[in-house]
């Protein structure tokens, strides 16, 4: 079965961080572009004849919606040819060229399963389109922890948004870790210190989802599974970089 490409309109451009932004991108076309929650597309941006460095995966960072509309958490990434096109010459209205959705790092129940979301700069950006799939269409949860890590405030993402939800659904947790950063509210240190400390007991019901670079999830899944005692299908993840 051939591939499906489509073609997306950058409607909306929002500088979120010092170094990140959001895309807002309309897919051209009457189809519906179905996706799951956590599910990422491939980009083939004009940066090179080799589709190597053409290629470029982001996660959708909305929940699906039906309305064709697409939301992308980008952070600039020094001498990568992806973000220096997306950062200094993408606009309002140019076209991106995009297949998808592809990824089985996806999350739709849990209701008889404690999840712990633990998550990196951007690696947020699946798992809010996760929350938000469960938030916007009122389905039950059993408890959601979400663990994110940055190293100063100013690298912050979403953070209204989730304390929004926070006050909204109590079996919504959210934890902040700050690496370079003490401020009053927050963990100083990295989200490894967060999870080891409360979840030490064993919990057959309870999922790990982790996302972000290689190295923060390369421990995280070592703590999980050869400290903490955690099985192997507890533990998921989704590699940034």
């Amino acid at each position: 079965m051939p591939v499906k490409w489509y073609d997306g309109r950058v409607v909306e451009i929002n500088q979120l961080t010092p170094f990140t932004k959001q895309f807002f991108v309309k897919l051209e076309g009457h189809d519906v572009f179905d996706f799951l929650p956590g599910q990422f597309v491939t980009m083939d941006l004009p940066v090179s004849e080799k589709r190597l460095f053409r290629w470029r995966s982001y996660s959708i960072a909305n929940h699906p919606a039906g309305d064709n509309m697409l939301e992308f958490c980008i952070a600039h990434a020094e001498q990568g040819l992806g973000t220096k096109y997306l950062f200094e010459e993408v606009s309002k209205g140019t076209i991106l060229r995009l297949k998808g959705p592809d990824g089985g790092f996806v999350l739709s129940d849990a209701q008889d399963r404690e999840i712990i979301m633990i998550c990196t700069g951007t690696g947020v950006a699946p798992f809010r389109s996760m929350i938000r799939h469960f938030i916007f269409n009122n389905l039950p949860f059993k408890r959601i922890h979400l663990i994110f890590g940055t190293r100063n405030i100013d690298g912050l993402l979403y953070y209204e948004e989730f304390r929004n939800i926070v006050d909204a659904k109590a079996n919504f947790i959210y934890d902040v870790a700050l690496s370079r950063e003490e401020k009053h509210g927050f963990y100083h240190g990295y989200v490894h210190d967060i999870y080891r400390t409360l979840y030490q007991d064993f919990n057959p019901k309870r999922h790990f989802y982790i996302c972000g670079w290689s190295n923060m999830i390369d421990e995280a899944v070592a703590n999980l599974i050869v400290e903490m005692g955690y099985d192997i299908s507890q533990v998921h993840y989704e590699l940034y970089g």
